[in-house]
């Protein structure tokens, strides 16, 4: 039996990641993307395919803090489809695409993401279930490791959509400047790098101003920019204007025409890019990810056909077998899987606690510690019936689950309390330990059946997951009607067996109920008096 973190809902939504070549355009990437729409169309028939979104490119900046997306560059995609309410299993339409797109589009690197909220809230924001942070500020000795533990991965069974996530080869640019050139011509390193950012990504992101529409009350940004057009080469770009803030400190050169640049309180000389500075082509990660300060790099991974418990488990028994990390290097498990570990250890301590405070409130019932030992010899056969219910089912151990554990524990508890109750009460009329247990397993059949039968109807429809995102609850369900089963059986024959064996001294709590009134009516009377 495996262990999942919550049970996986088919919301008939699938979100597919294209990441072309490092450095590909946005119009080549389109293009792809195109493709790609086409080999799903021929995939998922026109019966079950509602519609295909695609957002390419790096989306609009403040989208980042709302929408969770791995898109960090015009190489990548997002591809979210959407299937009719009546549709075949999602997962099935997954792995068909997942072997179709491989072979018929190599050049380009595929992986699917949690497309429903359930499960992006359990990935915690995380592109996969699971991920392997290898931790390090540096790139020269964790990205080695990343691929290794990369490789690693994809011969663990169960893993899908093995992937980096970073990009650590960007075709990049290197602007080398060279600062006593640039202070000779009055300019300094940030001169240069704000009019850089100005001209190639506009002067929104420092200096943003806005213009009231009096029409219709919206703002609108004003920005200056070089249109892209303009610069197609790195010629072009090594022409780039170069000129100081306003108001800073510089030494004018020569004066004409052609360089002046007005809005200064002096004339000033407008330099250029080349003037001051030498570009090199180089590559570079596309972004830097951080988690607690340090640098990360994250291998991340599906998983599709076992448990996550189980793939975990695997996971951690292959990173047990690497050599000795190097100092400040340390590799961490993040996602799902940690997550479930965290909640599994505080819900098997509440099964714990909920079994111990039943026990110690029979105790304060029964005025014995006998009695509630028996009552709870039902326990076991409940949690047995709970483990092979789920195995049946093909279910796995997870929150729901786990849940209806708890919740069965209270009703087997009830019924086994009815037959040792009515034993005890047997035993007080004269019989012994074996027929009390004989008479109370006898009178207390039909009660004990009706209580658990009810319980099992009722939750027959959430077992058999009907509705709407039934998954979600049919373990909870199946669990209950488990451990309902195999607690009743035993609460008819073993609690029963137990008690004949065990109960051999009649109980004395009618007795203590006994001497507890006489002696409080001994100290009222004299008031009375």
């Amino acid at each position: 039996m495996g262990e999942d973190f919550f049970p996986t809902v088919d919301a008939g939504q699938i979100r597919l990641h294209v990441r072309a070549p490092a450095g590909t355009r946005l119009e080549e990437t389109e293009r792809r993307v195109d493709e790609v729409e086409a080999t799903i169309r021929e995939v998922i028939p026109p019966r079950d395919l509602d519609s295909i979104s695609s957002n390419i490119g790096l989306p609009i900046f403040f989208n980042l803090a709302f929408v969770q997306t791995d898109n960090i560059g015009s190489q990548d995609a997002d591809v979210l489809i959407a299937l009719h309410p009546e549709h075949a299993p999602t997962v099935d339409y997954i792995r068909r695409l997942r072997r179709e797109l491989a072979q018929r589009h190599p050049g380009n690197k595929f992986y699917f993401q949690a497309a429903d909220i359930i499960s992006q809230v359990l990935n915690f924001g995380l592109a996969a279930p699971i991920d392997i942070q290898v931790e390090g500020n540096n790139f020269n000795q964790t990205f080695p490791i990343a691929l290794q533990l990369e490789s690693m991965l994809r011969s663990v069974p169960g893993t899908a959509d093995v992937h980096i996530g970073q990009v650590m080869n960007f075709p990049t640019l290197r602007v080398e400047v060279d600062r006593l050139k640039a202070a000779t011509m009055g300019l300094s390193q940030k001169d240069v790098a704000t009019s850089m950012l100005t001209s190639l990504a506009s002067s929104s992101v420092f200096a943003p101003n806005f213009w009231l529409n009096p029409k219709n009350l919206v703002n609108y940004f004003v920005v200056v920019q070089t249109p892209q057009r303009q610069i197609h080469d790195l010629q072009t770009l090594m022409q780039s204007p170069i000129t100081p803030q306003a108001g800073s400190s510089i030494r004018t050169g020569l004066l004409a025409k052609s360089n002046i640049v007005t809005g200064h309180t002096t004339p000033v000389v407008a330099s250029r890019l080349g003037d001051v500075a030498e570009v090199s082509r180089t590559i570079r990660p596309a972004v830097i990810n951080h988690y607690t300060v340090q640098r990360v790099i994250d291998v991340l991974a599906n998983v599709d056909g076992r448990d996550l418990g189980g793939v975990s488990g695997d996971i951690e028994r292959k990173i047990a077998t690497l050599p000795k990390l190097p100092p400040g290097v340390a590799i961490r498990i993040r996602g799902q899987s940690e997550a479930m570990k965290q909640s599994f250890g505080g819900m098997g301590f509440g099964l714990l606690l909920a079994i111990v405070l039943v026990y110690l409130l029979i105790v304060v019932n029964f005025q014995s510690w006998l009695d509630p030992f028996i009552i709870i010899m039902a326990l076991p056969g409940a949690l047995a019936g709970i483990l092979w219910m789920l195995a049946i089912t093909g279910s796995t151990l997870n929150v729901s689950s786990f849940m209806g554990a708890i919740m069965a524990v209270g009703v087997a508890v009830a019924n086994s309390i009815l037959i040792v109750n009515f034993a005890n009460d047997m035993r007080r009329e004269g019989m012994n330990a074996f027929q009390a247990a004989l008479e109370a397993g006898r009178v207390r059949f039909r009660p004990v059946i009706m209580t658990a039968l009810a319980m099992i109807i009722g939750m027959l429809p959430m077992a058999l997951a009907l509705g709407e995102g039934g998954e979600q609850n049919a373990p909870l369900g199946r669990a209950v009607i488990g451990g309902l089963l195999a607690a009743t059986i035993t609460t008819l024959f073993v609690v029963p067996i137990v008690y004949s064996l065990l109960r051999r001294k009649p109980p004395v709590s009618h007795e203590l109920d006994a001497r507890f009134a006489r002696e409080i009516g001994e100290r009222l009377e004299p008031d009375t008096l």
